[in-house]
């Protein structure tokens, strides 16, 4: 008897303290952002309802559809020729104007804070024709160190709260100016004299919108030229803004965009002023979610390279400075980043990825891995098929890593990552074009056939393909209690597997083929050998779409061009394999 008491008082304390663990909560600002592509239709997912977001714990709402709240804005009082009574024009702001009062009572109804993403700058064509000789300079742009221009968004930003009251408060990016969606608009980037346009800009709007009307500013330091990634840049710009309660800045857990080899941002808790940190759940140089990509356990606790070939020298992931005094709080982009597709039509992946960093941000007392674990909780994995699908993701990691950069040579360079982003694969012929993932790989086999690297580089390809097997046949022995997220696991594993064996084969055709531009001696054998097989892995890949309606859309052998609405040239993978093709029958 005294024996089962014992048992039962053990029981009850790690009862309780579980309990405790799961209900202590972090006074975080814990957002969710669909990043909608620009220029397509809005995207369908259960992360615009607020009503989930609330119910999985999220304080707020990030809107970015790119028609932003203050294209949805008059300008009557500045100039009512603007936006005149009766015209085109204004008839689509205010039509825009009631979607985001829309979006507002929504998520106010779900309880929680909406937000809006506004580029800046972003002003209406008419304006800008108006009062050009007040607000550009002698470059042709927008520019912040003109008086008029400082006038007019006062004036903007008084309308864009008068229009909208309960608006909780407005999230700035001056690193890209998108004008998609937003035929009657123009404009560009602010930041036209360093850290000087950051500070100007800052204070303009901690003015505007902190101080005069209460109302919550995050300010990215998404931009280019440091204020991102630099310390002493960041630094420089933020120690010379005053605090504010309201005022919060927010920065990419990476140094760089969502890739790769990329180092834990350094920005990251220095400063004064609070910080929150944005994650992708989506990332689209790996998939955007058509094959398992779980990155959460890279994201908290450290990616496998920052243990190896790109050692980190502070922090590592989030877990590291979860208590550090101006971390507060997590921006998860659920879905979207990046132009195009890769198209899914089930979000098992971009799922995991958001419950797994929002319900870690709410308690971080408690690890990854007991985060994940409730989510196969409420997921019913059950019994074997809970270690089963744990190994699953945390290959997929790995995978990828190896499918899509190193884990080996400490030689390849992090921008090469770029050499496959959206659902575009690059080759290393075409022109050298600005803006493209062209001639990135040929770069990249430049210098790997240089230091001796390039087949081991080629050899890696093939070690993804192995992971990506051996999680073939995990999803297949694995039992949720949602049968269609059962067949996606299985149909977005087989999506992996044959997208990198066609990925492993072209490369081996290109190292092959650039070998021998460089030797004048073609082994054309085993080049003629793997275009086969790349040719059959694209058949089989093409009919696993055709066999299951659940498959995300495919891949394309095209190099990225940042030029709608294409978002590719006829240089790529597939122009390099045709290329060697036809020369090994010559």
């Amino acid at each position: 008897m005294l024996k089962f008491k014992s048992i039962c008082a053990v029981l009850l304390i790690t009862v309780t303290h579980i309990i405790a663990t799961a209900q202590k909560k972090n006074d975080f600002y814990i957002l969710d952002m669909v990043q909608n592509n620009p220029g397509e239709p809005l995207t369908e997912t259960i992360f615009n309802d607020p009503a989930f977001l609330a119910k999985n714990g999220y304080t707020g709402q990030v809107i970015t559809d790119f028609t932003f709240v203050h294209a949805a804005i008059t300008y009557d009082k500045l100039n009512p020729t603007i936006f005149p009574e009766g015209s085109e024009e204004r008839a689509w702001v205010l039509a825009a104007a009631e979607r985001i009062r829309n979006n507002i009572k929504k998520a106010h109804k779900a309880g929680i804070k909406i937000y809006y993403q506004t580029d800046i700058i972003i002003l209406p064509k008419k304006l800008v024709e108006i009062y050009k000789d007040e607000i550009m300079d002698s470059e042709g742009r927008i520019s912040f160190e003109r008086p008029k221009t400082i006038e007019i968004h006062r004036a903007m930003l008084k309308e864009v709260f008068e229009t909208f009251p309960d608006l909780d408060g407005l999230i700035i990016r001056t690193g890209e100016t998108y004008l998609d969606n937003v035929p009657y608009h123009t404009g560009n980037g602010p930041i036209t004299n360093a850290e000087e346009s950051h500070v100007k800009l800052i204070n303009l709007l901690r003015d505007e919108v902190c101080v005069k009307r209460n109302k919550m500013l995050f300010y990215r330091t998404w931009s280019f030229g440091g204020m991102h990634e630099n310390p002493d840049y960041y630094l420089n710009v933020t120690n010379r803004i005053e605090k504010h309660p309201n005022l919060v800045f927010s920065i990419k857990h990476i140094r760089g965009d969502y890739r790769r080899l990329y180092d834990f941002n350094p920005t990251i808790t220095i400063g004064k002023h609070p910080q929150i940190v944005e994650v992708q759940c989506q990332r689209e140089y790996e998939g955007k979610g058509a094959y398992p990509n779980y990155v959460m356990n890279g994201v908290i606790n450290g990616f496998e390279e920052y243990f190896s070939i790109a050692p980190q020298t502070g922090f590592k992931g989030l877990n590291d400075i979860k208590n550090m005094p101006n971390f507060r709080g997590i921006w998860s982009w659920s879905r979207g980043g990046g132009w195009v597709g890769p198209y899914i039509k089930n979000e098992l992946w971009c799922r995991l990825n958001a419950y797994v960093i929002s319900h870690w941000a709410q308690n971080t007392d408690l690890t990854e891995e007991q985060v994940f674990n409730n989510f196969m909780d409420e997921s019913g994995i059950k019994g074997e098929s809970r270690k089963k699908f744990r190994e699953l993701c945390m290959l997929s990691s790995q995978a990828v890593l190896r499918g899509h950069a190193t884990a080996k040579i400490e030689s390849f360079q992090r921008g090469w990552v770029w050499w496959t982003r959206d659902e575009f694969l690059g080759g290393i012929h075409g022109k050298k074009i600005p803006d493209s993932n062209e001639p990135v790989l040929l770069r990249a086999f430049e210098q790997l056939y240089k230091d001796k690297k390039l087949d081991e580089a080629v050899e890696e390809r093939y070690e993804a393909i192995k992971i990506f097997d051996k999680m073939v046949q995990l999803s297949k022995q694995i039992t949720m209690s949602d049968k269609e997220d059962q067949q996606y696991l299985f149909v977005s594993s087989k999506y992996g597997l044959l997208l990198h064996k066609i990925i492993a084969e072209g490369w081996k055709v290109m190292a092959l083929g650039y070998t021998g531009d460089q030797s004048g001696t073609y082994d054309k054998t085993n080049m003629a050998e793997s275009i086969k097989l790349y040719h059959a892995y694209w058949d089989e890949y093409k009919q696993l779409e055709k066999d299951y309606p659940s498959c995300a859309t495919l891949y394309k052998p095209y190099a990225f061009v940042f030029e709608a609405p294409n978002y590719h040239g006829a240089a790529g993978m597939g122009a390099s394999v045709a290329y060697y093709e036809s020369l090994i029958h010559q």
